[in-house]
């Protein structure tokens, strides 16, 4: 058996020029946000508490809890929404195509009986309410000529619905059944956001012309501005009211938030400002932001998500950062007591998390080429990517930017590091083999085939190298040279991963036909086979630290754990791991498993 231990969550999908919606429940301080086709639900009090729901068939653009906070709709790319239970299996209750095109927000009434959705009307209507457990239509909306990217239902009677989006109108209906009462054209740019305050009695715009509007919540006519002293300097992308209706958080593209004092006459003044620009240039502006009970949160551009201090603005209380891209590789650091896990995903990020905390840190780097092998050995990490180049980096740090280049010469497809000798790194290339001794290549083999992974002994005198053909080739290590010893011929597919057992005495082979085989080094002959349990590709692999199990990971979403020396029926099988596949497996000891997916988390599995 095998149980879910910790999740690293992804943090929310962003749009350069767009701003995001995060939804909060007051009841259990949750947030619900996308990535890819993934809804996740973290709290704020416990950030590895994740759930995550992955029933979209295509990519998650909204969410929202309900008012009693029992269920989420979510919307899609494609402009479908599902309503399902916010807790248990995630049951679903009810699906609807709501547009032709993209849902850029979503709202529920504050019964909870009626959802308005807007977004991309392609040509059609841009904005739709229906009836949550039916789908019947609630009114027409008319009345604009572009994309709606924002939506508020009035949280008191009589029900109101503001919308605005791109052709800069903010239009008022009045319902239900729900009939256009009002437009204006107050803003010269984008609408972004339009938000109801709790008590109903006004609402807010904002927009890219670095303006807010407030508007009197039961006739629609205009009541005030924010002022434009110490106002922002950049487009406003979002808007959240405190719970008691007195005061608004926003965030810009100006990388900075802040707090506004909501006047009875309807005018809007600075109260704080927290100034979130870092060292990520476009990634620090802000996109995204909630006011949840005590919490006060905003998005960047890049994903992180800061929880900020009105007592202390000069610094977020916390951050809660991770990847937004899938991820490509896992590794592990042990360090007496304390297990670190590094993580590197499509977009070149390189995350560090720590078991038990969660999000440690960013490695900066000064590029965002895409990474495609990881290993950790020793204090060292070691990096290959679509660049080119080996990187070797000291840790503990940070500046992933200034590690040592080694240039490959060609593609890397795989890379490997002795354990016992970390002076020694293998890499299978599209051209042939590259054997790295330090900084330096010691030497490269050109090859009569495509080599798709390579591995090498612990103790630096072996290595296995797959091919495109499925043949494993074995070679030995004599100073810098490979000298063949063997072909084993297997596999009907070509090898997607390699890797010895720690203590040196095996190695395991997979391919893109699913299967896994287990070889004795010394005799080359086959330990365990029939490991053809995955349906699709398999992906990657990993030993356990006392060479006792194996894992494989495959693009069927499976992770299945094998013990060497029992048959292959007896294995554990995780299923669902990560939506959209493995990319990454790593042991932390004995029974503890880390693995990384193209859902863009990272899970920490315990097996019995």
């Amino acid at each position: 058996m095998a149980h879910l231990v910790e999740t690293y969550a992804a943090v929310p999908s962003t749009e350069r020029g767009r701003g995001i919606l995060v939804s909060g429940d007051p009841r259990t301080n949750s947030i619900v946000y996308c990535n890819g086709r993934s809804v996740i639900i973290r709290r704020l009090e416990n950030p590895l508490h994740v759930d995550i729901y992955g029933q979209h068939s295509y990519a998650a653009s909204v969410a929202r809890f309900s008012p009693n906070g029992e269920w989420v709709a979510s919307g899609d790319v494609l402009g479908n929404v599902r309503i399902w239970a916010s807790g248990g299996d995630h049951n679903l209750k009810f699906e609807i195509k709501a547009l032709l095109g993209r849902i850029d927000d979503l709202e529920w009434s504050p019964d909870g009986q009626r959802i308005v959705v807007s977004g991309d009307g392609r040509g059609r209507s841009f904005v739709r309410a229906f009836m949550w457990d039916t789908g019947s239509n609630v009114g027409e909306f008319d009345g604009h000529s572009k994309r709606v990217l924002s939506c508020t239902f009035r949280p008191t009677r009589p029900f109101r619905i503001a919308t605005c989006g791109e052709d800069f109108l903010v239009n008022f209906y009045e319902g239900p059944p729900f009939r256009f009462k009002a437009s204006h054209r107050d803003h010269s740019n984008f609408v972004n956001c339009v938000q109801y305050s709790p008590d109903g009695s006004k609402f807010i715009t904002v927009a890219s012309d670095k303006k807010g509007i407030l508007f009197h919540g039961q006739t629609g006519e205009k009541i005030g501005e924010l002022s434009s002293e110490n106002g922002h300097t950049g487009s406003i992308y979002a808007a959240s009211w405190s719970p008691d209706g007195k005061q608004v958080l926003t965030v810009s593209a100006d990388k900075t938030a802040k707090i506004w004092d909501i006047m009875e006459d309807g005018m809007g003044r600075v109260h704080t400002t927290f100034n979130l620009a870092g060292n990520a240039g476009v990634e620090d502006m802000q996109v995204g932001c909630l006011w949840l009970n005590n919490y006060l949160i905003s998005v960047s551009l890049g994903g992180i998500i800061s929880v900020l201090s009105p007592v202390d603005p000069s610094s977020p209380l916390q951050l809660l950062s991770g990847h937004m891209k899938s991820i490509t590789a896992v590794a592990i650091s042990v360090k007496g007591e304390e297990t670190e896990v590094y993580s590197s995903s499509y977009d070149g990020l390189i995350v560090r998390w720590v078991f038990g905390v969660g999000y440690g840190n960013r490695l900066v780097r000064k590029d965002s080429v895409p990474v495609k092998s990881i290993v950790v050995v020793g204090d060292e990490l070691f990096t290959c990517g679509l660049d080119n180049k080996l990187r070797k980096t000291p840790l503990p740090g940070n500046q992933y930017g200034d590690s040592e280049l080694t240039d490959l010469k060609a593609l890397p497809n795989d890379l490997d590091v002795a354990l016992g000798f970390s002076e020694l790194a293998i890499v299978a290339t599209d051209a042939g083999v590259v054997l790295i001794r330090g900084s330096t290549v010691a030497s490269i083999s050109n090859m009569n085939y495509v080599a798709t992974a390579a591995a090498v002994s612990p103790d630096g005198t072996e290595a296995v190298v797959g091919s495109q053909t499925g043949r494993l080739y074995i070679y030995t290590i004599r100073g810098d040279t490979l000298t063949q010893d063997a072909i084993l011929e297997r596999h009907r597919g070509a090898i997607t991963a390699v890797r010895f057992s720690p203590d040196g005495s095996m190695f395991c082979s997979g391919d893109a036909n699913r299967e896994a085989v287990v070889w004795d080094r010394i005799s080359r002959e086959i330990i365990l086979k029939n490991m053809v349990f995955h349906t699709a590709r398999i992906s990657c692999l990993a030993w356990s630290t006392d060479s006792i199990r194996v894992a494989t990971g495959s693009i069927d979403t499976s992770i299945i754990v094998y013990e060497v020396r029992k048959p292959a029926s007896n294995r554990i099988t995780i299923k669902g791991a990560h939506l959209g596949g493995i990319s990454g497996l790593a042991f932390t000891d004995p029974s503890t498993l880390v693995s990384g997916g193209d859902d863009a988390c990272v899970r920490v599995w315990k097996l019995s």
